[in-house]
């Protein structure tokens, strides 16, 4: 019978790619790693990888182990989630993903909430992008992610996880507020912050490529000056008069900014969910954190001008 660690490795290096990669992922030496794979490979009788300059590639023997292999870990985990859930009490650790707004507006409430409720589940909570956490989920190195996406430009795919709305929130443009000077003061629509800076996230993240699509749909290639994926820097930047910048009502949950908001064309407005890996959605750990999130996360999120 095929060892299911070694079978895990080659699943591993399938997704990330690299024999380092998942030596650093799993916490093992890359030449751990490599010994395990050579004998997996002499268990199965056939070639499993061939060199490709510096680094290997699957043959097409060890892309049928990795889809077997994926179909076993998950039943692995349902059977595990199975058996948790005979328990008399919640109990365990979940690894949890949000993203920087949620983090701010409602996961204190969610902890503080899960603690009375469950005080033998133990969540470690992450601040990361919602395109790394969906593929860290995927990767089995988070449980439970919040994650978002806007409207026509969806999240990253995965395949196997399990997904369900938990809010949305209303995007608008923050502005410098009034008095800042006659070249904020002028903004009306999005149309005209065509000729000022703007403070964005970096390339590659859902809302810098979406808020860059409504700006050229517009008739403007933005002018980004100022780049962090720190939202509340964003803001900082807007108040002070030097940019401006998308701000979604999440980020206006814990106070009130000091900023002026224009609406974007056809009100538009995010989207959030949380994703788990279908093996494990019914666990008794992702149920509670779910819960807890519903209790204190409203379903549509609204906040005046």
């Amino acid at each position: 019978m095929l060892d299911v660690r070694r079978l895990r490795l080659l699943a591993e290096l399938a997704a990330r790619g690299t024999l380092a990669e998942v030596a650093e992922a799993l916490h093992q030496s890359p030449s751990s790693v490599s010994q395990q794979l050579g004998l997996l490979e002499r268990e199965v009788g056939v070639p499993l990888l061939t060199k490709a300059g510096r680094r290997v590639q699957l043959t097409a023997a060890a892309e049928v182990l990795v889809e077997h292999t994926t179909e076993i870990l998950a039943r692995l985990e349902a059977a595990e989630a199975a058996v948790t859930a005979l328990g008399d009490e919640t109990a365990g650790t979940v690894r949890v993903a949000v993203f920087q707004s949620v983090a701010l507006a409602y996961m204190p409430q969610a902890l503080a909430d899960l603690t009375r409720r469950h005080p033998r589940l133990r969540v470690m909570l992450s601040q990361r992008a919602p395109e790394q956490a969906l593929n860290d989920l995927a990767l089995r190195e988070l449980d439970l992610v919040v994650a978002e996406h806007y409207p026509d430009h969806g999240a990253p795919h995965f395949d196997g996880l399990d997904r369900q709305p938990l809010t949305t929130d209303r995007l608008r443009l923050a502005v410098p507020p009034d008095g800042s000077g006659e070249i904020w003061d002028d903004i009306t629509s999005l149309a005209d912050a065509g000729r000022v800076p703007w403070a964005m996230e970096p390339p590659g993240t859902a809302s810098r490529h979406w808020i860059e699509e409504q700006c050229r749909r517009a008739g403007f290639e933005p002018e980004v000056r100022y780049e962090t994926d720190d939202v509340e820097a964003h803001v900082a930047l807007v108040e002070s008069g030097n940019a401006v910048a998308l701000l979604s009502d999440l980020m206006r949950v814990r106070h009130r900014t000091a900023v002026r908001l224009v609406e974007l064309p056809g009100t538009p407005r995010r989207t959030v969910f949380t994703a788990t890996r279908t093996a494990i959605a019914d666990s008794p750990g992702i149920i509670a954190c779910r819960a807890a999130l519903a209790r204190v996360v409203p379903t549509d999120l609204t906040l005046p001008g």
